[in-house]
């Protein structure tokens, strides 16, 4: 294995560490509501009514909380197992009765990682509804939908709890499940959706909102598409694919820039078919049907567990296919995208949590070993000699400057680029999460300080795992300005307001505690001519 195989590999594995709601208690089955109750609920806003709900596949009973709704656990499409493994989504079958929505339901097939124990259950197909006590279908509130990340491979819905963004904001939040893995991406000839089956069910689920958000008090007209990492990439995705047309009115892109490339590994990125299929027929031979006289039949046959241990840590979306007919890149590069408002950034050290977890890997970054480190992610000569130059590492400042430039090269110019393309054609809001003592992620003591990493934004919109982060009281006014915006922009399509300081679009908005300023130096503190000159 090549040392760029390995630090690549290591670092899509450092990716999957949210606590997530799978190892807290499930919460209680509510009281079985009465038929004067479900009707209620049908009638009007009658607080204590509304947890039950009528949609096309049937009756929904969810639960009531302090000032918001859940209902978890809902099918939007079929589960994708026997013939529908690896086909595009289906509708759900109806059911009678009354179905509990009251826990979340198993997260789509994946490793252990950020899904304690991982998961095998193919029956994921699900998204969660978080509804403030006023949103009724009589009087709708805008709605976002979320869409988690982890590489392609890992993470679910769940695992982020809506209920601040969804009251304080006054805004309807589903949050999604869609296949991962070679679940999720696989591609082969032959087979109708190849490459995009993860996409394909992000839309359906999207397809599911604007026909049934209604029920639970949201604007089918006000849709708002946001995600993170490999969730933001894959708003990138919806956005320049034909079949998302119609499907949401405004877009937020957390820290996955539509300009991602492979040969920049650790921000997510797609892949031309051609390559996936030679991929996926590797992937056949390694679970032994590369030579079975139907593979397809054989795959399908693959316990799910196997295709879990011989799937790639990394997975990628494939491009020139009916979903995604072009890299998003060039989509976006050529103006050839849905035209919709974007809210976009990163953060300010998003490369720090790779550099350091690597680090700790017994890769230690040093004068003498970094032009070698250098070379294992870029290959060329030249490039490896000129990023030496441009970021020289000193006695003990090694693994900073890494996640420098894992962080320059892959996120903010990138974000950068992505953001003045779009810019071109729609209004665009740019930011930088930039709080330096961030709560981290993952337990432990960092060899250095991380500043404000990858992923390290989101405990300020949701409860990760339905646990609040321990947040000083200037933070929690930072999580509070950023909820605000979020969701004034899902409201209106502009995140500013009196109460707040001021976003304009021809600046970036550094958002740090007590300090929201307008920044013009992101592209100059992070090397983006040098990455642009290097190509």
């Amino acid at each position: 294995m090549t040392m760029h195989r390995a630090l690549t590999t290591l670092g899509c594995a450092l990716t999957a560490v949210l606590a997530t709601a799978w190892s807290a208690a499930p919460p209680p089955h509510p009281a079985r509501p009465t038929a004067e109750t479900t009707v209620r609920a049908h009638a009007g806003p009658a607080r204590g009514a509304a947890t039950t709900v009528l949609t096309h596949g049937g009756l929904l009973r969810g639960a009531g909380h302090d000032g918001y709704r859940t209902f978890e656990g809902i099918p939007y499409a079929a589960p994708p197992v026997g013939p529908l493994r690896w086909a595009p989504p289906r509708p759900p079958a109806r059911w009678s009765g009354v179905r509990q929505a009251t826990r979340p339901s198993s997260a789509c097939p994946q490793p252990s990682g950020e899904v304690p124990g991982g998961s095998t259950d193919e029956d994921c197909l699900h998204l969660n509804v978080t509804a403030p006590d006023g949103a009724t279908p009589a009087h709708p509130r805008p709605v976002l939908v979320w869409l988690h990340g982890g590489g392609f491979t890992t993470g679910a819905g769940s695992s982020y709890d809506a209920h601040r963004m969804s009251t304080r904001g006054d805004v309807v939040v589903v949050t999604v499940n869609y296949r991962l893995g070679a679940l999720g991406y696989l591609a082969h000839g032959g087979l109708p959706g190849s490459g995009t089956f993860g996409l394909a069910d992000q839309q359906e689920a999207l397809r599911w909102v604007r026909a049934e958000i209604g029920a639970f008090g949201g604007d089918a007209h006000n849709v708002t598409l946001a995600g993170e990492s490999a969730g933001g990439y894959s708003v990138c995705a919806q956005l320049v694919s034909p079949t998302a047309a119609g499907l949401f009115d405004r877009a937020i892109i957390q820290s996955g820039p539509c300009t991602g490339r492979p040969e920049r590994p650790f921000a997510p990125s797609s892949v031309p078919l051609p390559a996936a299929r030679t991929a996926g027929a590797d992937f056949a031979a390694r679970v032994g049907c590369g030579a079975a006289r139907d593979v397809l039949a054989c795959l399908r046959g693959v316990d799910v567990s196997r295709l879990l241990e011989a799937q790639d840590a990394d997975q990628q979306p494939a491009y020139f296919t009916p979903l995604l007919p072009n890299d998003p890149a060039a989509a976006i590069a050529t103006g050839h995208f849905h035209r919709v408002p974007v809210l976009i950034g990163h953060d300010h050290d998003e490369g720090n949590g790779w550099a350091a977890g690597i680090v700790q890997a017994g890769h230690p970054v040093t004068p003498d070993s970094w032009p070698g480190v250098v070379a294992g992610f870029f290959p060329s000569p030249g490039q490896a000699r000129a990023i030496v130059r441009e970021y020289p590492v000193h006695r003990t400042d090694g693994g900073p400057v890494f996640g420098a430039v894992i962080g320059d090269a892959d996120f903010a110019c990138p974000t950068a680029d992505t953001g003045g393309l779009l810019a071109a054609h729609v209004p665009v809001w740019r930011y930088e999460f930039a709080d330096e003592h961030a709560p981290p992620l993952t337990p432990g003591t960092p060899p250095f300080p991380l500043g404000a990493p990858h992923a390290s934004e989101l405990p300020y919109l949701f409860d990760l795992g339905g646990r609040p982060r321990d947040l000083t009281a200037a933070q929690h006014r930072l999580a509070d300005a950023m909820i605000d915006y979020w969701t004034r922009f899902a409201r209106t399509a502009d995140p500013n307001s009196p109460a707040s300081p001021h976003w304009s679009r021809r600046t970036v908005l550094s958002l740090a505690p007590d300090h929201i300023v307008p920044t013009r130096t992101v592209a100059t503190r992070h090397h983006c001519a040098f990455w642009n000159t290097l190509g």
